[in-house]
């Protein structure tokens, strides 16, 4: 059986929820940074920038050594306080 995805709003072959969407979006560091960055600034980031940091880059897959992610934090620190 094969569903074509004959539209609406419950229909889960449509192509228009975001789980088919969101499979080709690829996360960059830089773009996690400016993320983290963003979320400081509005009160929602609470704890410490570089767990959020190491979280985030392990969710999309993205290898970094301790020390660039601590450095990294330390910048979105001073960046988002200022």
């Amino acid at each position: 059986m094969t569903d074509s995805g004959a539209g609406g709003a419950n229909d889960p072959f449509d192509g228009n929820d975001e789980i088919v969407a969101g499979t080709e979006h690829h996360e960059t560091p830089e773009r996690i940074a400016e993320d983290v960055r963003h979320d400081i600034q509005l009160g929602h980031v609470q704890d410490d920038v570089t767990h959020v940091l190491e979280e985030r880059f392990e969710e999309a897959g993205i290898e970094a050594r301790p020390e660039e992610v601590e450095d990294l934090a330390e910048e979105i620190e001073r960046d988002a306080s200022s």
